[in-house]
């Protein structure tokens, strides 16, 4: 929609807010609401003043002023709202220099597009993520200088047994959860009603599952779309996904590895590069794939360790993964062996189809640094015609310790995958799609506010090992 567009569209819809949205470095949105007469077509130019020096990891406070400026093209009634609610994402500027504010993560998403375009290689870069999550029914903890503990409690899982109501035995096992119809799938209506909102809201939804574990592991797949725009519709599908939960009086999260013991949840990415309407992906090579496909490959595997402080951004990440839990952990590519970190899905022979996807990101990774990065790396696979080497079919959880030592792996925690980013990331500032102050300031954040404070703290199951020691 144009800003002439929008206004009609409030005006349709009987808005009286509008509510405006960014997105900070570690992923979460953020927004302000205006009653709808302090919108109109100047607004969009002259944006809203707001304070960065509150948003995690941006302006310091004697910079703190910023502007944002409303994006038609994002427009949509907010469908959980008692009042009638225009909303729609804002891009940040600095209001002196009206020049686009470097930490908006939006903005380096869009700058990763205009570096793709400038290349040369393609015009188009399409990306299609499977962000997994649970579902739970309620969820404790604290952490503080004496106590620390967190508790799950979930009608579908075999860890409720204090429970007294609605305990009826349809459950499905650990690493046991994949496609059960209900009653052991107890989530299908809730999901279904999930779907229903994001196509109101303007998402394109293919399907929707329980996933391996339990808890209430769900996945909605999403149809592919443009970098900055498949990036967008992911904060809008974990809006949905968590307010039609809170609804039902259900929790959701999105953290990786919340459950000891059982599967993940993982946001696995698919890409392919597109030039003037052709795709760029299909070719005679291995798997239907074309040269330029398997350089990108190479692009994604040889900076996989650096990626991983961006893709997999928490060190809850690091808990999943581990091999035994579908968890990409080794560096290889093959076609359907869902053990290799990058898998060319085999559904399909149409050479639109052609594609790659990338395993190791989960869900707690902020879409616009991931989907960018992702890119980066791809595109520096194909400037420098990056070799992948050769592809690895065998299911890598079952080969011999002297066949894995060939095989490099993902880092193991999140210190080591900002160590890993620090020593490997030039391919990131090309086109200065990312800043060197950008990234020094995102990796002392997660070092002191994550890595650090996780670090320092007792965990409860030391208590269990070492109290008599």
């Amino acid at each position: 929609m144009t800003p002439k567009e929008v206004l009609e569209f409030a005006q349709k819809n009987d808005a009286r807010q509008v509510d405006l949205r960014f997105t900070d470095l570690p992923g979460l949105s953020h927004h302000v609401s205006y009653p709808i007469n302090k919108l109109d077509e100047s607004s969009f130019e002259e944006g809203y003043g707001f304070d960065g020096s509150s948003i995690r990891g941006w302006a310091v406070i004697n910079e703190s002023d910023m502007l944002m400026l409303p994006d038609p093209g994002t427009a949509f009634m907010d469908p959980f709202a008692e009042t009638p609610t225009l909303v729609m994402l804002a891009d940040v500027v600095d209001p002196i220099t009206r020049q686009h504010y470097e930490r908006d993560p939006r903005w380096i998403a869009r700058k990763a597009e205009m570096y793709l375009a400038s290349s040369g290689v393609a015009d188009t870069a399409y990306f299609g993520a499977e962000a997994e999550f649970f579902i739970f029914d309620n969820v404790r903890f604290d952490q503080n200088e004496h106590c620390g503990f967190y508790f799950i409690d979930a009608e579908e899982g075999r860890w409720n047994s204090g429970r007294e109501k609605d305990n009826l035995g349809y459950r499905p096992r650990y690493k046991e959860g994949y496609f059960p119809v209900p009653p052991t799938d107890h989530y299908q209506d809730l999901r279904s009603e999930m779907v229903q909102t994001m196509l109101e809201v303007g998402l394109n939804i293919e399907c929707h599952h329980h996933e391996v574990a339990t808890g209430g592991q769900a996945e909605i797949d999403q149809r592919f779309d443009t970098l900055v725009k498949s990036a967008d519709n992911m904060m809008l599908y974990k809006y949905v996904v968590r307010n039609v939960a809170y609804r039902y009086g259900k929790s959701v999260t999105f953290m990786p590895k919340p459950i000891f013991g059982d599967n993940g949840s993982g946001m696995h990415v698919h890409q392919s590069l597109w030039k003037a309407g052709k795709p760029l992906f299909a070719g005679d090579g291995y798997a239907g794939m074309s040269q330029l496909s398997l350089w990108y490959i190479g692009g994604l595997l040889r900076h996989a360790r650096a990626l991983s402080a961006i893709i997999a951004p928490t060190t809850n990440s690091y808990k999943r993964l581990v091999p035994g839990y579908e968890a990409p952990v080794s560096l290889a590519y093959s076609r359907r062996n869902r053990s290799a970190a990058c898998r060319i899905p085999m559904y399909s022979a149409s050479p639109r189809a052609r594609r790659v996807e990338f395993r190791p990101p989960d869900p707690s990774a902020n879409p616009y640094l991931a989907f960018a990065a992702l890119l980066m790396a791809g595109l520096d696979g194909i400037l420098n015609k990056i070799d992948p080497g050769e592809p690895l079919d065998k299911d890598i959880y079952d080969l011999s310790p002297e066949e894995m030592k060939s095989v490099p792996s993902m880092p193991a925690s999140l210190e080591e995958a900002l160590d890993c980013l620090e020593n490997d990331h030039a391919f990131l500032l090309k086109g200065d799609v990312v800043t060197e102050e950008l990234l020094e300031s995102y990796v002392n954040y997660k070092r002191k506010n994550e890595a650090d404070a996780v670090r320092l703290r007792p965990h409860p199951y030391e208590f269990a090992l070492y109290y008599d020691i």
